[in-house]
Order: structure tokens, then C-alpha cells, then sequence
């Protein structure tokens, strides 16, 4: 499903007219079209609404006052943030060829919690973000491994994932997703413990 983001063009100029843009609470950006490229400027607000209900790679109907065309699909391709202040300052559009494969990123969340955690095990989530390709309008908002599924001692690897069999992951297929283990550390102290137990308990027959 795509959601419609309305904008507007605007000319190319001096910094001073982009710093009154942000002044009128828009946010400067750039298509980067299939034929052309447009300067733009939207309100971060409905970007930020956006955004929180479909995601950062959500399919977007762009509709810009003055453009040349009446709506482009869009994805967000990239964003400039403030060193300072929270929230955008620039932000890249690009527009999307619908029968033509693109590569995204996509973000990996775990869902749940594995059974091992309950025994005192670690998760430890590796890779946060998958790199895919696939046509525009498949590209998923996240991918979700379900932690109830994972036992201890177990690894998730890139070829364990489910995802849609459209969706090429480009990732190594043997590289770690999220392992689950008992912390060496709490290994060794429990090893150690055992030992002088059994090193006390040797000593006191001897003494006996």
C-alpha cells in the first residue's frame, strides 16, 4: 500500500531561502527522479507520521505542487539529521521504477524471548540490518525472528531466516544472526565452584 505525501517544488537558490524553509517548518530535499531530478520541500510532520506507521522503507505516493507530473512511487533513499537538535534537516527521494528490482535495507527484529533466557542464557543480536532486493512494492518493513523458537546453544544464521520467496537476501547465508549461549564467564565461575567443591569434599574424607 502506498501513502500519499503532499510537497511542493522548489528553485534552486541561495542557502538563506533553504534556512527560510526550515524557518516555515518544511523540510529541503531532493528527488532523484527516473528522467529528472526535483528540488523539493515537505512538511517533517507528515513525514514523521508517515514514517512511524509503515516504516522507514515505506512505498510512497509523492505529490508535489509544481511538479511535472501529478504523483511519483517513491522510497526514502536517504536523510541528513541535525548534530545538535533532534530531527531532519534534508532528506532523498527516489523515484521507483514498480517492475524493476531495487536493493533496501531492511531492519531484523526479535520478537519474544527464548526459553534459555529463563536458564541464565545471552542473547546476542549480530546483525541489525539486512541488505535485500526485490521488486518496490514487496519490500517488507522488518524481518522478525520469533525467539521463542530459539533454544540454548542455538544460532540463527542469514539462511535461516523467513522471508517471501521474492526477496533475495544479500547477506553471506552462513553469517550469524542472533546466538544464544551461556555467558563464558558464568561458565567458568560454575566450573570453578564445582571444582573446589570437589577439592573440599576430597580434602574432609582424607581428613577423616
Amino acid at each position: 500500500m502506498s501513502l500519499v505525501l503532499n510537497g511542493s517544488v522548489r528553485q534552486k537558490g541561495r542557502k538563506s531561502s533553504v534556512k527560510q524553509d526550515r524557518r516555515d517548518d518544511f523540510l529541503p530535499g531532493i528527488l532523484y527522479g527516473l528522467k529528472d531530478n526535483v528540488l523539493l520541500k515537505v512538511r517533517p510532520k507528515e513525514l514523521k507520521k508517515l514514517i512511524a506507521e509503515e516504516g522507514i522503507n515505506a512505498l510512497i505516493d509523492l505529490k508535489l505542487e509544481g511538479d511535472s507530473k501529478d504523483r511519483r512511487k517513491v522510497l526514502i533513499k536517504e536523510h541528513q539529521t541535525h548534530p545538535l537538535k533532534e530531527g531532519w534537516v534534508h532528506v532523498d527521494f527516489i523515484e521507483l521504477d514498480m517492475e524493476k528490482k531495487i536493493k533496501a535495507e531492511v531492519p531484523v527484529r526479535l520478537e519474544g524471548h527464548s526459553p534459555a533466557e529463563k536458564l541464565g542464557a545471552l542473547v546476542n543480536h549480530l546483525v541489525h540490518i539486512l541488505d535485500i532486493e526485490c521488486l518496490p512494492g514487496e519490500i517488507p518493513r522488518e524481518i522478525v525472528i520469533n525467539m521463542a523458537e530459539v533454544e540454548m546453544d542455538q544460532v540463527v544464521h542469514i539462511s535461516d531466516l523467513k522471508v517471501d520467496e521474492n526477496i533475495h537476501i544479500l547477506n553471506r547465508p552462513g553469517d550469524a544472526v542472533v546466538t544464544v549461549h551461556i555467558e563464558k564467564v558464568k561458565q567458568e565461575k560454575a566450573g570453578g565452584e564445582a571444582a573446589e567443591g570437589e577439592a573440599a569434599e576430597a580434602a574432609k574424607k582424607e581428613g577423616s
